[in-house]
């Protein structure tokens, strides 16, 4: 009788362990299983320099979204960067996006002011107003070497 209760003990926290694992697991890898609580707009950029997929996105300094995918419009020559938001979270379509850099030489970002004068974007919708990254390393070497205006003598 003692090992029947021991053996249940032991498969009880053995079960308890695996459920722990899946749920981090599920939390630590943004997955979601159940309810889709995000929404996809895309943003139109002309450079999308040191940006990767799952770079953040946020909104007035706050975290709302991640960067999903990067490609490349061969129609128009633009980079394309499709921007998972969450749903709790209204864009307008007079929007604007911008991909910035934490610190100095920090990850970059996306950074989006949401506008609010339009109609709230609905999924897969476009953002037109951008702007491309700001090449620190172009604007160091022209420092480095002169070319960036003062005196010229």
């Amino acid at each position: 009788m003692k090992k029947s209760t021991m053996e249940t003990t032991v498969g009880i926290f053995i079960v308890i362990g695996l459920i722990s694992i899946g749920y981090m697991a599920v939390k630590l890898g943004d997955l979601t299983l159940f309810a889709d609580s995000t929404y996809t707009i895309r943003a139109r950029f002309a450079s999308v320099a040191g940006l990767r997929v799952g770079s953040a996105v946020q909104m007035l300094g706050i975290e709302v979204g991640k960067v999903e995918a990067l490609t490349l419009d061969q129609e128009k020559q633009v980079a394309m960067a499709t921007l998972r938001i969450q749903k709790a979270v209204t864009i307008y379509d007079d929007a604007m996006a911008a991909i910035k850099t934490a610190g100095l030489i920090g990850d970059k970002y996306v950074q989006i002011d949401p506008g609010g004068a339009g109609t709230p974007m609905e999924e897969n919708a476009l953002i037109v107003d951008t702007s491309a990254p700001l090449d620190i390393e172009s604007l160091i070497g022209k420092f480095a070497f002169g070319s960036i205006g003062g005196d010229d003598e």
